[in-house]
């Protein structure tokens, strides 16, 4: 009895005495002009509940202590104020900003996009569902510093600054999406545009948080799957739009309610469409035999037949068509101090995977009409996934803690390739995440404290299997922890994380020499396990030097270890054309060794330097980054080359269907740039936006990275009238001739795309017409970051028919 006595206390004084009864603070939200604004976000400190104001800009919301609100709207400056239980009402005034100001859910602190001390792009609204593509990658490629990999455009991820694959995190409501996207090119991620509330980009290291995959950037999907708001009626919305390009269909729907604090929410998303429509271009006049004239193993005999054979034209992409259904079910309660839910989501998709020939082998490559059956089409892919998640908020209220929060997820992956009806090769993934923090104030500091859990079962199994099957487990602590001088805020995190990786493979069979074709490999894993201690450490600052503008400055140090591709790959990767090696190998003539015993982790030294502007007529956003890596992990063509036929052999001669030796390498590397985005308003009616960026990423020895996307300059003009909004938007990617030894140069193009925008009402709902027309001027463009430019250019012109409504 005296024990149970005893924890009782400690759990009442760390609750504190909150009351049995919630005081109602009402309020009403008004712009400069003494106009109510609707939809503001009221969000009481230390919950993790909000509401909204309604259009008479009024709001009621439910206070058990003295405590603080803050106060978001869209393109108007966050706005917080303490208030008491006693008080009653209270009027909020918000300010227009000329730049974008968006709440960050990935910021941990509630931080707004003008408070960060790292950069972050959000996009959110009508403006992402208008952007809305297959993938994140075509989705988010127009905002500065990002790119896409393009491998197609069913498959695209993100290129931040010039990372991505393990460098770049992609989450869903901050827990990892745990696809196989980072294993290959190829790889799809399974996060859909439209049924996110908004996407959030990360910019530079955001490991802290995120952990050591998160050395190069965050994209972290929004969506209310688990609602933490309280749904008092029935609420939703539809979407329909139409492609003409690629003739894709896709329907969206959106449906919520809740009665007594019980939340419910479904979305779903089902899209369908054919290989997509280019301009006329030189199609290779072999997949292979261009590739390797792209690395200069191309002999003079060859070069000459190459430049016999008739060139050949096409004007759409083959095989690149897409067949996705997804959906999501979220329910939960939220109360005075609780809020708990649980959601699940199902991914079935296949899409088409362009390029991809497997080497040693004939196949036809005739991509059948629409509306065949897809088992009878080259190579597709076959995507599953099952996602489970879970979420605990207490609002503590007390003088130190005021929030613990709990968010679970496990994930059921699995990508297949099919060929001809039959499956080839299987991915799978596993992944168990646990995330708990707890929000404090010590002092003048407010802070985070956390620990973080990772477990991923990744397997691979079949022809086309080049990594093993790993198991990667990580456990981490981290702290993010600010303060307030005057003008000037304070920033400084740290995370350590333990990270084991364990690998179970058949025993590798060493190169052996075959006096008649030089060599030969008989594909195979190592058994190898591997553990190390990952630090990250960051400080950075704002500093609000003059009304609606600050400047900020962070510097970080970030670890990683490498991931099961880059340490033990072994095996051609059909995607790529190429045969890899990881770190963990090495070749010596006619031996190949696995000598795993100098892998280092690579480390990032990375400075970011913002100067915004955010308030009156004018408005900008420039960023300034600085990213010494230190043992950073990348490919590095050998001398070698690989066929079915003839095995491993040094590449002083060339087999039909042989693909270059890639290997795994770590040297010290240099990246470093700008990104900008400037907003001028014209009048009440009309604005203009320059926006733009500029990368450089070099090795210490003065090589150029491979595949760093093009510098990109763009012009958007908006002009609204009554209900009507156009856009106008221009973008030019430069040339790209800052290239690596073995690739080719890649042209500039330039994008023309025009959008217009109609809101009307229905039967009482409101409701948007929706009209953009991609590439109007029907240009051919090469993405230089594409493993697969010259087999897939972008798509040409395109206009998408769409109408949304809300109710």
């Amino acid at each position: 009895m005296f024990k149970q006595s005893l924890i009782a206390s400690a759990l009442i004084s760390i609750i504190g005495a909150a009351p049995a009864y919630a005081a109602q603070l009402t309020g009403k939200v008004v712009d400069a002009n003494n106009q109510p604004l609707s939809n503001a976000t009221i969000h009481l400190h230390g919950k993790s509940k909000s509401v909204k104001s309604d259009k008479f800009g009024q709001f009621t919301i439910e206070l058990d202590a003295d405590s603080q609100l803050h106060i978001s709207k869209p393109n108007y400056l966050d706005h917080r104020i303490n208030v008491t239980e006693e008080q009653g009402f209270v009027r909020v005034e918000l300010t227009p900003t000329s730049v974008e100001s968006i709440v960050v859910y990935s910021s941990a602190l509630h931080k707004n996009s003008m408070e960060m001390t790292s950069p972050v792009s959000v996009l959110s609204g009508d403006e992402l569902k208008n952007r809305a593509k297959p993938t994140l990658g075509e989705t988010l490629k127009g905002q500065p510093g990002i790119n896409a990999s393009y491998f197609g455009p069913v498959s695209s991820s993100p290129i931040i600054r010039g990372l991505d694959g393990p460098r770049v995190k992609i989450t869903q409501n901050g827990l990892d999406s745990s696809d196989a996207s980072r294993v290959g090119p190829d790889h799809a991620n399974t996060n859909d545009s439209l049924a996110a509330q908004q996407i959030e980009v990360l910019r530079g290291p955001a490991t802290l948080l995120y952990g050591s995959g998160a050395i190069g950037g965050v994209v972290n999907v929004v969506d209310n799957r688990i609602p933490t708001d309280v749904i008092e009626s029935l609420q939703g919305a539809a979407d329909y739009s139409h492609d003409t390009n690629s003739n894709t269909n896709t329907y969206a729907v959106l449906l919520e309610s809740g009665f007594d604090g019980f939340n419910f929410h479904f979305d779903g998303v089902k899209r369908k469409g054919g290989d997509y429509e280019t301009p006329n271009f030189a199609l290779p006049h072999d997949e292979h035999e261009e590739h390797e004239h792209e690395h200069e193993h191309e002999s003079e005999d060859h070069a000459h037949e190459a430049e016999e054979h008739e060139t050949e034209y096409a004007n759409r992409v083959d095989n690149t068509f897409i067949d996705s259904e997804q959906f999501n079910l979220g329910t939960s309660y939220v109360g005075d101090h609780l809020t708990v839910g649980f959601s699940y989501g199902r991914v079935d998709t296949d899409y088409g995977i362009p390029a991809h020939s497997h080497i040693g082998h004939d196949h036809d490559h005739e991509h059948e009409e629409e509306g065949q059956d897809h088992e009878e089409e080259s190579v597709f892919a076959r995507v599953k996934q099952d996602r489970w998640q879970g979420l605990v908020n207490y609002a503590v209220h007390s003088d130190w803690l005021e929030s613990v929060g709990l968010r679970v997820g496990y994930t059921d992956y699995e990508h297949a390739e099919i060929e001809d009806g039959n499956i080839g090769t299987v991915f799978e993934n596993d992944t168990t995440e646990l995330r708990l923090t707890a929000e404090h104030r010590l002092g003048e500091w407010h802070g985070t404290v956390g620990y973080h859990f990772s477990d991923s079962d990744y397997a691979a199994n079949g022809e086309e299997a080049f990594t093993p099957s790993t198991n990667t487990k990580t456990h981490a602590l981290y702290i993010l922890e600010e303060r307030r001088f005057g003008d000037f805020t304070l920033e400084l995190g740290a995370r350590i994380e333990d990270y084991q990786l364990s690998s179970k493979g058949n025993q590798l069979e060493v190169y052996e020499e075959d006096h008649d074709h030089g060599g030969n490999l008989d594909n195979g894993f190592i058994s190898y396990d591997l553990e190390m201690t990952n630090l990250s450490l960051s400080i950075g600052g704002v500093y609000d030097f003059a009304e609606g503008q600050n400047v900020a400055v962070s510097l970080s140090r970030s670890e990683r270890a490498p991931l099961t591709a880059e340490l033990l790959s072994n095996g051609i990767h059909i995607a790529t054309s190429t045969y890899e090696l990881g770190l963990g190998y090495e070749l010596e003539g006619d031996h190949l060794h696995f000598e795993p015993q100098d892998i280092e982790q690579e480390t990032s030294n990375n400075l970011d330097i913002s100067f915004r502007k955010f308030s009156g007529e004018f408005g900008y956003t420039v960023n300034f980054f600085y990213n010494d890596i230190e043992n950073f992990y990348y490919q590095a063509l050998t001398d070698y080359i690989f066929s079915p036929e003839h095995g491993l052999e040094v590449a002083d001669h060339t087999h039909e269907g042989a693909v270059p030796v890639f290997k795994f390498k770590s040297s010290d590397a240099k990246l470093y740039g700008l990104e900008f985005d400037a907003h001028y308003k014209l009048s009440n009616f009309a604005r203009v936006k320059l926006f733009g960026d500029s990368l450089t990423a070099k090795l210490d020895n003065d090589e150029y990275l491979p595949r760093i996307p093009s510098n990109k300059l763009g012009l958007d003009y908006e002009h609204s009238y009554e209900n009507l909004t156009a856009n106008f938007t221009v973008t030019h990617y430069f040339k790209q001739d800052n290239i690596a030894s073995y690739e080719s140069e890649t042209k500039g193009y330039t994008l023309v795309d025009m959008s217009f925008n109609y809101d009307f009402e229905f039967m009482g709902s409101d409701m948007v017409g929706y009209v953009n027309l991609d590439n109007l001027t029907d240009e051919l463009g090469f993405v230089h970051s594409s493993f697969i430019k010259e087999q897939a250019p972008l798509p040409g012109r395109n206009i998408k028919l769409g109408i949304r409504g809300y109710f």
